[in-house]
């Protein structure tokens, strides 16, 4: 099996692209996995938005898609690679010293195929020491960002932080059509974007309140009754829209002490 000293992060969501952006610009390379169709909300600064795009920039950081077979003659420190496996199978034929789950499943994960030296999971669903060797806390409170060697994070709260009403969910099955684009700025009751369904229904979703529309799953994409696809900010800054938020900065904080504080995990990656 080839060696390299990557970093594999499985997601490129908003949470898992601030975990990227922080080893990266510590000098760590980092290359992502995502699903066939990524499912992102805060698009803009998601590395996810690779996948259909064929590149991605977020806070200067481009990331390009590129295919497995191209990570093992990968040079270009500038920039993060992102693949499509959403099983990452790349671990069957390339060695990595650190793989982070953040695709934030709130469930145990399926054990790899093949020894990992550090394996990192981000919330719920991980319990170190059973299924991974740390577990980072992704919950806002005081133990947000901390790191795990034992147990597990809080659980899941089954409601989203802050205002709930902030969070857009789909009304049915069906494909999703946009009215409005994130960074825009929306009033109370303004149609954001509607479901067809399958028998040509179209299902308005209007904003909670008067606010910038943060984050809208990517148009022309199938989506559940219920399915979370967008998310409005009372604040109403638009600029924010086009920053990793806070809480994904802290995540990656906590990820870059756990793989910091191990010296045989430090020394493979600064090789």
């Amino acid at each position: 099996m080839s060696k390299n000293n990557f970093v594999l992060i499985r997601g490129g969501g908003d949470l898992a692209s601030g975990v990227a952006l922080r080893l990266h610009r510590a000098g760590i390379q980092v290359v992502i996995t995502e699903l066939v169709q990524p499912l992102a909300v805060r698009r803009t600064v998601s590395f996810s938005e690779a996948v259909y795009e064929g590149s991605h920039t977020v806070e200067g950081v481009r990331a390009r898609l590129i295919e497995a077979k191209q990570l093992s003659a990968w040079d270009e420190a500038d920039e993060i690679p992102v693949l499509v496996d959403s099983d990452a199978d790349i671990l069957t034929s390339l060695f990595f010293p650190v793989v982070v789950d953040a695709r934030l499943i709130k469930q145990p994960p399926v054990p790899f195929p093949v020894e990992v030296p550090l394996h990192i999971g981000l919330g719920p669903g991980f319990t170190a020491g059973r299924d991974c060797h740390a577990v980072i806390e992704t919950r806002r409170s005081h133990t947000l960002s901390r790191v795990y060697w034992t147990g597990t994070t809080q659980p899941a709260s089954g409601e989203p932080e802050g205002d709930p009403r902030r969070v857009l969910r789909a009304p049915d099955d069906g494909v999703v059509i946009g009215h409005k684009k994130i960074g825009d700025h929306v009033h109370q009751g303004e149609t954001i974007a509607t479901i067809q369904t399958d028998t040509e229904t179209r299902t308005a979703i209007n904003s909670p309140f008067s606010g910038v529309l943060r984050g809208l799953i990517r148009p022309g994409l199938r989506v559940n009754k219920a399915m979370k696809i967008g998310d409005v900010d009372a604040r109403d800054d638009a600029s924010a829209c086009y920053l990793v938020s806070d809480k994904a900065l802290a995540i990656g904080g906590g990820v870059l002490e756990a793989v910091l504080s191990r010296g045989e995990i430090r020394e493979l990656l600064y090789a």
